[in-house]
């Protein structure tokens, strides 16, 4: 079942067009990354799923309903959270996890808001001011979490957390997709979005340009193999396919096109193999295969380099 669809989406900003046909699904469950650098429209994407801008053109729905006509009901139902939060000063920590409990019409202290405090080791006595951007990132994120949300909507959530809290950050994604919950994803760390993610749409200049599982997208890339023969090994490039051939210590190292690796295994078991490790192309493949070239830039890892 469809939670959130948008269909043909268009934003122009005068002559400018941020959004050039974004087409976005996110079924009931289901995590969905949502990646691409700094200027590509992830962020005005996410703004006219919460109803903040209105669309040029074409149409976004969550839960059947017009994200900019019915954003008053859909924010019943969800929770977001941006790359950069912004508290109340002279507020708690606690007392604005407490705030954003009661506008979703809880008066309750809940124990899942006890857990997650302590999850994300965070002092809740603190006034906000007092507080790093990471741990104003703790008190949406705990917020979020600690809401009975159907979705949420989380773009670039773990700026500023360590590596330790990203992996906290991770756990509650997947046990609010074992609940049923359904999450949008926007981040540039690869390795969180492929760990958590059952669906990937990369977007560049406004348009998605891949979409799918992570499956159905490795086939687009290419696989590396290291292998080491009984005989020395000849002809490699001469065959189709294969890409970066290089020689270490007795092995070659190369990429293959998936298309062309049965014929690869085929052609280098005639001189006798000694050893065959495959490593399967990964989403960082994908992302760099459409951004090499253009100077943008990307987490590879949790807290990896960029």
């Amino acid at each position: 079942m469809s939670v959130l669809k948008t269909t043909n989406l268009i934003k122009r900003f005068g002559e400018f067009t941020a959004l050039d046909g974004v087409n976005i699904e996110v079924n009931e469950g289901e995590v969905y990354g949502f990646i691409g650098p700094n200027g590509a429209g992830k962020s005005t994407t996410i703004r006219i799923l919460l109803g903040i801008l209105k669309a040029t053109d074409g149409e976004a729905k969550i839960f059947g309903l017009d994200a900019w006509e019915d954003a008053v009901d859909i924010h019943k139902r969800i929770a977001y959270v941006p790359g950069d939060v912004n508290l109340w000063p002279n507020l708690t920590g606690g007392e604005v996890i407490d705030l954003f409990v009661k506008l979703r019409g809880s008066n309750n202290k809940s124990s899942r808001r006890e857990e997650l405090i302590g999850k994300f080791d965070l002092d809740p006595s603190k006034k906000c001011r007092t507080y790093s951007k990471g741990n104003r990132q703790k008190v949406a994120l705990i917020s979020a979490f600690s809401s009975d949300a159907d979705l949420y909507i989380l773009d670039e959530p773990t700026s500023g957390l360590d590596p330790l809290m990203e992996r906290v950050f991770q756990e509650c994604v997947l046990e609010a997709k074992s609940a049923g919950k359904s999450i949008i994803l926007s981040s540039h760390i690869l390795s969180e979005v492929e760990r958590l993610c059952d669906k990937v749409g990369i977007i560049r200049h406004g348009k998605i340009i891949e979409t799918g599982t992570l499956n159905e997208l490795r086939h687009l890339t290419r696989t590396s193999l290291v292998v080491e023969t009984k005989q020395p090994l000849t002809g490699l490039n001469e065959i189709s396919g294969v890409h970066g051939i290089e020689k270490k210590n007795h092995a070659f190292v190369f990429q293959v096109d998936a298309e062309e690796l049965d014929n690869v295994i085929k052609h280098v078991s005639n001189f006798g193999i000694l050893s065959l490790e495959s490593a399967p192309p990964t989403l960082e493949d994908l992302f760099m295969r459409h951004y090499e070239g253009t100077g943008k830039t990307l987490k590879t890892g949790v807290g990896g380099a960029k």
